[in-house]
């Protein structure tokens, strides 16, 4: 019915709801979003997305919600986030994203800042880590299940989502119309979404995104990728991020069937199972894929690891004279083609084998990783957004530089300050300003609309943008220099033993890195140097052999950088940075000032004090 009713769409306002329900519509597809289930892929069809979306607005209605109320989402990568997204917007209300990482504490405060009255909860799991947030918070007037069996009995704010659906297909049937008046309501500045930033310093602070702030991005976005209604994509970073939302909008506007990874830990078979052709990441996956990568071609032994080392050395030289448009040899190229069939096909095979590009966001990559996937034809588009004007740039399959950030979307305007070197924003696509943080937004908005982002970047002769590192992580030494962290850092992880890196050095002689070892590289690489270096994380932190061996990579990683910004030495940690510990955002950015007074005697032992 909803697919028949919805028509002249070019009468109304372009809104989030008409942009993706429209082109549910319009394509029809069989697999529109699709979903793992008891080791079966379930495909959801076009018609059948509509239905939900409207049953789950109409129930909400039902139940109170109106424009401009906060309803909040607590859950994984599912269909019930975005059916549920797409339906909490086309009352006019807003979505208020929460992090399955977020603290209780951090829970509970965006909760009654936001003034949520609403909260939905996917399972028993994150009920169990939520329930101790929403104790205290006395505007929450229904809790919202999408796994029945995990609504508690002894809660009577609980439903489930089915109760909700069942109450909207009892609405329409009383009045068929009644969505189509909700919709007719949304206007393009109406609020969409109050998005709580990671908050590396203070508190979180709600970014507040209208329907023009992200339909200015779809718009954009899908003129300057070449996305095909064909395409297949696995949506795998938390759709409570920025990218990947966004990222999923611009997807649905496109009519790209999109598969939703619950998981870092399903990704591997999801690949193998999905194919997609399309897709989102940050750099730690990338990091990830290729030490596992390169352990097991090196594991090999023999005729198979030469091959290996070989073809690793003939990409890099290959991809590092085509992206600096140099001449490369018909023997070069004979020497790559070989590579290709030889060793890259199987990291072609292992993303599925049809990928046509990813886009990476987040952090810097290296450039080493970049132009190993390139060279492997698995090319990675580096880009650039935030949660204050959502994805800005990217490169370009026709157009790219490894190590930019690329060049803006259409409509989206870039500058480098000429002072701070600050990279500023300008657009439909910036944020209207911080809930209830009028101060907040006068020091990041300023009188001419430029939103000043607080990355360090600039811009080439070919109008690519860099990004350098944020101007709060600079810190400068005792001699005066200032160094990048994320940059120096980015280099680190190119170690197979490194797992995690955090270059430190405020105020001291020198730089160094406190490092959290790759466990499973290092314990190879004792026992292929045939060294008995058995015992706990702990004692293996302290072993002589495995401090030189990655204070050596780190040495070696970092030789190509200013003479100050070479890490000089290493302290080694048995257990990752996490966000538990304080030590991370839900993002899994850095809080550089816990870990600067958490290891400070450590940080002084290699740094100097």
């Amino acid at each position: 019915m909803i697919a028949e009713n919805l028509i002249g769409f070019e009468s109304i306002p372009q809104t989030l709801p008409h942009y993706c329900i429209e082109s549910f519509r319009r394509h029809n597809k069989p697999d529109a979003l699709n979903y793992k289930s008891n080791g079966s892929w379930i495909n959801i069809s076009g018609e059948t997305v509509i239905e939900k979306i409207k049953h789950i607005a109409l129930g909400l209605s039902e139940l109170g919600v109106k424009a401009g109320d906060k309803v909040a989402i607590i859950s994984e990568n599912r269909p019930e986030w975005s059916l549920t997204d797409l339906a909490i917007l086309s009352l006019s209300a807003v979505n208020v994203p929460i992090y399955t990482t977020q603290a209780v504490e951090q829970i509970r405060y965006i909760l009654e800042d936001s003034g949520s009255k609403m909260l939905f909860v996917s399972g028993k799991k994150l009920w169990k880590h939520a329930e101790n947030a929403i104790q205290s918070v006395e505007r929450l007037e229904k809790l919202v299940f999408f796994d029945e069996d995990a609504k508690p009995e002894n809660d009577n704010r609980a439903i489930t989502l089915a109760d909700i659906e069942k109450r909207g297909k009892e609405i329409e049937q009383i009045d068929e119309k009644t969505f189509e008046r909700h919709l007719e309501q949304i206007k393009p500045e109406d609020l969409a979404t109050i998005i709580y930033t990671s908050g590396t310093t203070g508190e979180p602070k709600g970014v507040m995104l209208t329907h023009e702030n992200f339909v200015s991005n779809i718009e954009s976005i899908s003129k300057g990728l070449p996305i095909k209604p064909t395409d297949r994509s696995l949506a795998v970073l938390p759709l409570s991020h920025i990218f990947e939302r966004t990222v999923f909008y611009v997807l649905c506007s496109n009519g790209v069937a999109v598969h939703y990874c619950a998981s870092f830990d399903q990704l591997a078979p999801s690949l193998q199972a999905v194919k997609p052709t399309i897709m989102t990441a940050v750099p730690r996956l990338f990091e990830q894929v290729y030490h596992k990568i390169v352990k097991k071609g090196r594991a090999a032994g023999g005729v198979k690891t030469k091959l290996f080392n070989w073809a690793l050395q003939v990409g890099q030289e290959y991809w590092s004279k085509k992206e600096n448009r140099q001449f490369i040899s018909p023997s070069l190229k004979a020497k790559h083609a070989l590579a290709s069939k030889l060793v890259f096909s199987k990291w072609r095979e292992g993303v599925g084998g049809e990928l046509r590009f990813f886009v990476s966001g987040g952090a810097p990559l290296s450039k080493k990783l970049s132009y190993a996937f390139w060279a492997a034809g698995i090319p990675i588009l580096q880009g650039y957004g935030m949660t204050e004007a959502c994805i800005v740039c990217a490169n370009r399959p026709e157009d790219n530089k490894v190590g930019s950030i690329g060049v803006p979307f259409e409509g989206i305007e870039m500058k480098i300050d000429e002072k701070e070197g600050e990279v500023l924003i300008r657009g439909k696509n910036v944020m209207q300003g911080y809930f209830n943080k009028d101060e907040e937004t006068t020091k990041a908005l300023d009188t001419e609309g430029w939103y000043h982002t607080g990355d360090v970047g600039y811009r080439d002769e070919d109008g690519h943008f860099y990004i350098t590192d944020r101007i709060k992580d600079l810190f400068k030494l005792s001699n005066g220099k200032y160094v990048a962290p994320q940059q120096v850092e980015a280099l680190l992880k190119q170690s197979p033993l490194v797992g995690q890196a955090v270059v430190v050095g405020n105020g001291r002689k020198q730089v160094g890195a406190l490092i959290v070892p790759d466990w499973e590289s290092v314990k190879q690489a004792i026992k292929d140097e045939g060294i008995d270096a058995k015992g706990t994380r702990e004692e293996l932190c302290e072993n002589r052999y495995v401090v030189k061996r990655i204070q050596n990579d780190a040495i070696r990683f970092t030789k190509e950088t200013n003479d100050f910004e070479r890490v000089k030495r290493v302290y080694l940690l048995p257990r990752e940075f996490s966000i538990d510990k304080g030590e991370m955002t839900p993002t899994l950015k850095i809080k550089r000032s816990v870990i600067d007074e958490k290891y400070s005697e450590a940080i002084d032992e290699i740094c100097g004090s």
